[in-house]
């Protein structure tokens, strides 16, 4: 018994000091270590036993993959752990050995990403790879995650030109002032009419003189466009009425002009004179350019249209001079220099939301996606491309977008300046329209009541003395001129 004791204590001890040794060693184990050094992250997560593990390749590129600490994070990393919650697999992560995203080499080799799973150095890549024709070819595309296309990314001070000499009418499109014209003529017209119509304004017509004549009227109608009173000045009731809803028509489109104008010379939207990629071919003060060995660069080398071949001519003689090898030097070239980047319309906005002296062009051709990539035996493909559609369904992928995306430079650009169209200001030409047609109507009543009381001192009809009015007033000039000639024989 007092032999057995010392054993048991012994066997206790060995046991207990070989757990420790096992512990320190797992703990010490470098796979479970992130270090991103030297240019290469490693980033494990989700560990947890009896689940599969998966290699995965990326690139370090804003906002997909950041290295934030000894950790990398982005919108891959985030699409990365959503789908390994929904599919039930563990992670490690590593940034792409020579920086590369992937393209045919002189050697007929790949390189980049699409390299490292062709020699099973990864499993899959998860990170901005456009699906193109001929990495199809050699491995698989899950559905694409984000939907994108060409673009050309520019800087504002680069591209911008003088303003036109008709700049002011900027503010309103074509249609609007050609409506206003309308407007004005016709409240003139109104005027004009109302004021030889109403009594109160013109008691007597044989006599008297109409102050509101149709050049008057006109002189009327263009003073409240200025802010200005002209003479003469309303009296009747009906001719106020014209008056006051022309007054405040002038003050609220006046008031829609200067708002916009101030718009228009703070956004400097229409300061942009290369709108598409043609125009870029025929401008000679910026050189343009996209990522060697991308899926950009061989876009324009297959495409069969005359103007991408001559972009892609250019690039090639140029081709030391102004290919860059990665998508932050080329954002930092187009900030520095007379430099216009063809690349990733998704990345150009990112680019301009983060910039605020950057714009991208409004062309976008050539529409592609980004996908995942995995080799074509493996299982995971079909079930990656299920869960994607999965996250796009539920609004992950819009969630994750409009995270890594937003900021305040991005909203600013989305509120773009435009003309304003006779649409936006309906209501105000609808309420000029009712107010005019209310001062006819005025004046029409007060003409009326005139003649009721005109027919009743004569014992006329009503009807006939109101019709005999109104002939009177809208040809004043044809009945005075034979009075006048009668008096003048007379007066012979």
């Amino acid at each position: 018994m007092d032999k057995g004791l010392p054993f048991t204590i012994c066997v206790v001890t060995t046991l207990l000091l070989l757990r420790e040794s096992s512990q320190a060693g797992e703990e010490e184990d470098p796979e479970r270590l992130a270090a991103p050094t030297s240019g290469l992250g490693i980033d494990s997560r989700g560990q947890r036993e009896g689940l599969p593990t998966l290699t995965v390749t990326t690139i370090l590129e804003d906002p997909y993959v950041m290295v934030r600490g000894a950790e990398l994070e982005g919108y891959c990393m985030d699409l990365l752990g959503a789908l390994a919650e929904m599919l039930r697999f563990q992670y490690r992560v590593k940034v792409v050995g020579d920086g590369q995203y992937g393209a045919v080499a002189a050697g007929g080799n790949w390189t980049g990403m699409i390299g490292e799973i062709l020699r099973k150095e990864a499993d899959i890549a998860v990170a901005p790879l456009t699906v193109t024709s001929a990495r199809e070819e050699v491995v698989s595309f899950t559905t694409p995650f984000l939907q994108t296309g060409i673009g050309i990314l520019l800087r504002k001070d680069t591209v911008s030109q003088e303003m036109s000499f008709f700049h002011f009418l900027s503010p309103f499109s074509k249609e609007t002032w050609t409506g206003l014209l309308f407007a004005y003529l016709l409240t003139c017209c109104c005027l004009f009419l109302v004021a030889r119509l109403s009594p109160c304004e013109w008691n007597e017509p044989k006599n008297e003189e109409n102050h509101f004549t149709f050049l008057n009227s006109l002189w009327f109608g263009a003073g409240a466009l200025a802010l200005q009173g002209v003479t003469p000045r309303p009296q009747a009731l009906s001719v106020r009425v014209v008056a006051v809803v022309w007054w405040l028509f002038t003050l609220a489109l006046l008031a829609a002009y200067i708002a916009n104008f101030t718009a228009l010379l703070s956004s400097g939207s229409e300061q942009l004179p290369i709108q598409t990629f043609e125009d870029l071919v025929k401008q000679r003060n910026l050189e343009f350019g996209t990522l060697e060995g991308s899926s950009t660069f061989y876009f324009f080398k297959n495409s069969k249209n005359p103007i991408h071949q001559m972009i892609y001519e250019y690039m090639e003689k140029r081709r030391e001079h102004v290919l860059v090898k990665t998508y932050q030097e080329a954002v930092q070239r187009v900030m520095d220099s007379n430099y216009a980047f063809i690349g990733e319309s998704i990345s150009q906005d990112l680019a301009a939301a983060r910039h605020c002296n950057l714009i991208r062009a409004p062309e976008v051709i050539g529409a592609r996606g980004f996908g995942i990539a995995t080799t074509q035996a493996s299982p995971w493909t079909k079930p990656l491309s299920i869960a994607v559609l999965k996250l796009r369904e539920l609004g992950d992928l819009d969630y994750l977008r409009n995270k890594w995306w937003e900021s305040s430079c991005l909203r600013r650009s989305r509120d773009r300046w435009s003309p304003l169209e006779p649409p936006a200001l309906g209501g105000l030409f609808l309420a000029l329209g009712v107010g005019l047609a209310l001062g006819v109507l005025a004046a029409l009543a007060e003409l009326s009541n005139s003649s009721r009381l005109t027919a009743g001192h004569a014992k006329k009809s009503c009807c006939s003395v109101f019709i005999e009015e109104i002939c009177t007033r809208l040809r004043i000039k044809e009945k005075a001129r034979p009075s006048q000639e009668t008096s003048g024989k007379a007066n012979a």
